[in-house]
């Protein structure tokens, strides 16, 4: 893949989220060039590589609901506490539906094994940080910078689903991913989260703002770790 400068964000819904996404440009564009994406796409992609990713998103996927439940607790308003309910539920239903039908094909369980698969691996070290910084944030810090840590999951797999649909993949599984994520259904949800975030950021000090770009640059990186721990199948470096 080829450098994308500073990408123009497809979703964008104000001043501030553009200007959160202009500053993470420089990742955006390592998250395009890594050769995890690069291989869904042709289709040369590992199925090990792939496997190991949609375990790991599995159990990144259980926890993203539980910091957007989270959010649904503390939201300023009734619209904002039924969307990010509707989301965790979606979140654990993403998880329940299409990642155990890809489980299942790959030959793990999601679970225990009960369903005839292997278990899921535990959770690797980046994921195992990840959560655990969601986690923190969401529960420790302000509303909105709760807000800000969870935004990269929602909006760059949009933006690079966005892209990736272009070409799809030869490859059924990686195209079913790729689908998900490059719909329009999926823009739709990651629409009202960037609305919110440009209304609650408005509200807040200049000082709370910039707050807010370091959550949201911080998982950005994370975001960028988690596919290269899956390319890379990170492992704990002592047992």
């Amino acid at each position: 893949m080829t450098r994308t400068g500073a990408p123009t964000p497809t979703l964008a819904t104000g001043v501030v989220t553009e200007t959160l996404w202009r500053a993470s440009a420089p990742i955006f564009d390592a998250i395009m060039e890594h050769p995890f994406l690069a291989g869904l796409t042709a289709g040369t992609l590992e199925l090990d590589r792939f496997s190991y990713y949609i375990a790991q998103d599995s159990h990144y996927l259980r926890d993203y609901a539980r910091a957007l439940s989270t959010l649904a607790g503390r939201a300023p308003d009734a619209a904002a506490t039924a969307m990010f309910s509707r989301h965790a539920a979606n979140a654990l239903l993403v998880e329940q539906s299409m990642h155990s039908g890809i489980l299942d094909e790959l030959g793990l369980s999601g679970g225990s094994g009960g369903s005839g698969g292997s278990a899921l691996p535990p959770m690797s070290p980046t994921t195992l940080a990840y959560t655990s910084y969601l986690l923190a944030t969401v529960h420790g810090r302000p509303y909105a910078e709760g807000l800000a840590a969870v935004l990269p999951c929602y909006w760059i797999y949009a933006e690079v689903g966005t892209r990736l649909l272009r070409q799809s993949s030869p490859n059924p599984l990686y195209a079913r991913w790729i689908a998900t994520y490059g719909g329009e259904e999926f823009a739709a949800v990651v629409g009202e989260v960037l609305a919110l975030t440009d209304r609650v950021a408005a509200e807040v000090p200049g000082v709370v703002r910039e707050t807010m770009q370091r959550h949201y640059l911080t998982s950005a990186r994370y975001e960028w770790m988690f596919w290269d721990a899956a390319y890379r199948r990170e492992g704990w470096p002592v047992g």
